[in-house]
């Protein structure tokens, strides 16, 4: 379903636009199955990574139809900015969730109904089937994600965390923020004491009863989290001189010629990888394999802009002097980044410094800015 490479990211968005955006609003929530995707876009792991961006995306669908008619599209397109955002201004969460994560793991490694769950051998038929969807395509439908959530949470009886990082292993556009945040959203934890409840009736009908006999715990209370994260206040600003330096790009940039400094001189550029040996969460071998491909993509094109370029492991950058790089965002790769106290200025796209100020809030809240947000690049 996933070609690793920008151009085949570029023919997908041209697909959907041309032939299916128009009926992306009514047909959204339906999941039809692996084989019948045409109702959304599936970009979601190249928007991930950066291969297609967010202006690209809504720009097309603007040259398609109106602002009105794609309200709903931009809308599903900004709420991976918006977690981004959110989390960027409470990077706790994250820390404190790898820190949950790591207990978790440790009592739960011989756990039974764990073990079922992610083998996907519980009693519950169309769970199963989304374990096997999730192994075979590393990709799930968004609404089949909330139901997975919820079974796994709240019928499954299984902590959240090990969900999340369920997820994180497998999903080509697993992210820190939206991955996270949306399971602490199910849960209950994200805005407190309002969860996400799958029931029999939703999952039939948005699977056009593709299952029957759904048994689940309809009336489960919300989990209960005793933390609350202040906004931290952060400096999104860019350096002032950044010409003839080296350039780092991380696994969530790699189209450097649609980014804001594609017309500045770096000395070199280097595409960094990172293993799983540095990672918290250990990725499947057919998610590194994705973006191992996706970064050889982004370095064929460069070179093929006659760019001096080089792709290296996460490990090397320590050895790289007079360097900035394009932001990570909060993640693996910044944990990185400060595990090692490396110092390297942050180059932020001018999307992000604009969404991000009105992501202090819920989404209903940033909601409200969306047209303003749009109407600076289009």
């Amino acid at each position: 379903m996933f070609e690793a490479s920008r151009a085949k990211a570029l023919n997908k968005l041209d697909n959907f636009v041309e032939n299916n955006l128009g009926e992306y609003s009514r047909l959204r929530n339906f999941d039809f199955g692996p084989e019948k995707r045409s109702n959304v876009s599936c970009l979601s792991p190249y928007i991930t990574h950066g291969i297609i961006n967010e202006k690209e995306v809504i720009q097309k669908s603007l040259n398609k139809f109106s602002f009105s008619k794609n309200e709903k599209f931009i809308q599903e397109v900004l709420w991976r900015t918006y977690w981004k955002g959110w989390l960027e201004l409470r990077p706790n969460v994250w820390t404190d969730y790898l820190l949950e994560l790591n207990k978790t793991k440790n009592e739960f490694q011989n756990n039974q109904d764990y073990l079922s769950a992610i083998e996907g051998r519980t009693n519950i038929s169309c769970f199963n089937e989304w374990v096997k969807e999730l192994k075979d395509n590393n990709y799930l439908h968004n609404h089949t994600r909330m139901w997975f959530a919820s079974i796994w949470i709240f019928t499954l009886e299984l902590p959240w965390q090990l969900g999340a990082e369920f997820f994180m292993q497998h999903l080509y556009d697993g992210d820190a923020a939206s991955n996270t945040l949306g399971w602490r959203w199910v849960a209950g934890v994200q805005t407190q004491g309002k969860h996400y409840l799958a029931s029999e009736w939703n999952i039939k009908k948005f699977t056009n009863n593709r299952f029957q006999n759904i048994k689940l715990n309809e009336n489960a209370p919300p989990k209960v989290s005793e933390k609350s994260y202040q906004i931290i206040k952060q400096d999104f600003n860019n350096p002032p001189n950044i010409e003839d330096k080296n350039l780092l790009i991380f696994e969530n940039n790699l189209s450097f010629e649609i980014t804001d400094f594609k017309d500045n001189n770096f000395k070199k550029i280097y595409l960094v990888s990172n293993s799983n040996e540095n990672r918290s969460i250990k990725l499947s071998e057919k998610l590194v394999k994705f973006k191992s491909l996706l970064i050889e993509d982004q370095e064929q094109r460069l070179k093929n802009k006659s760019s001096d370029c080089q792709i290296i492991n996460i490990n090397e950058i320590t050895n790289i002097e007079n360097c900035c790089g394009l932001y990570p965002t909060v993640g693996e790769n910044l944990d990185f980044i400060n595990s090692k106290n490396l110092k390297i200025d942050f180059l932020y796209r001018n999307f992000d410094q604009l969404a991000w100020q009105y992501c202090n809030k819920g989404f209903f809240n940033f909601k409200n800015y969306i047209p303003k947000i749009v109407s600076t690049f289009n």
